[in-house]
């Protein structure tokens, strides 16, 4: 089983997700750029980052806080959203079932890969990190979705764009794959992404088969 992350891997939803999130932040008076958003958030599910800045700041964040983050966030995901390039390529040619594991809640997922047209090739195979008890660099979302698969966790190759992702992967006793083709400093992604425990790294998606079959010994 081949598990994807879905924000930066799959779709160029990361800069757009974290513009709508500072935008949120000022209206409340928090002073959060969107690139710092990026630099100290990335790959962490919004109820963690949303915990991180009231005990950062000393501020309750608005009981509709999230919600209204949420839905700006999946709007501006139909207006504006596009795949990574080659992505439907990797996954045209990858054998063999694949699935989605986020951070993001499920419904931005699904507006996500459904404006990008690449839900056909998932289904139902889609987690979210709002499921388990603690989101990523913990490995609840790997486990689970090794569990709700019914596949060994050991057999799993996940692809990630971040550390905590990666983190999460190998603490889950899965193999990842690093992808660094939507990163704007893909070299430094891109080591400290080994430095976490991945096996390897890509930066474009047209080599992911090719790096999938080299860790399966085909």
């Amino acid at each position: 089983m081949v598990i994807f992350d879905c924000n930066g891997v799959l779709v160029d939803s990361e800069p757009i997700a974290h513009a709508v999130l500072a935008d949120a932040f000022a209206r409340v008076g928090i002073s959060l750029s969107a690139e710092a958003v990026a630099n100290r958030f990335h790959g962490r599910r919004p109820a963690d980052v949303f915990a991180a800045v009231e005990r950062v700041t000393g501020k309750t964040l608005p009981s509709a806080f999230a919600a209204e983050v949420s839905a700006e966030t999946v709007r501006r995901f139909r207006r504006e959203l596009r795949p990574l390039p080659h992505v439907a390529h990797a996954l045209t040619w990858l054998r063999g079932p694949k699935a989605v594991a986020s951070s993001s809640p499920l419904d931005r997922i699904r507006a996500g890969l459904e404006v990008a047209g690449l839900m056909r090739y998932f289904g139902s195979r889609l987690f979210s990190a709002s499921d388990v008890a603690k989101g990523k660099p913990a490995p609840d979302l790997f486990r689970y979705a090794a569990i709700r698969l019914g596949v060994d966790a050991a057999s799993c190759i996940v692809i990630e764009d971040s550390v905590p992702g990666v983190a999460a992967a190998v603490q889950a006793g899965m193999t990842a794959i690093g992808f660094v083709g939507g990163n704007a400093t893909p070299g430094r992604l891109a080591s400290d992404l080994i430095k976490a425990g991945a096996r390897t790294v890509i930066a474009d998606m047209r080599a992911l088969k090719t790096a999938v079959a080299d860790i399966r010994g085909w």
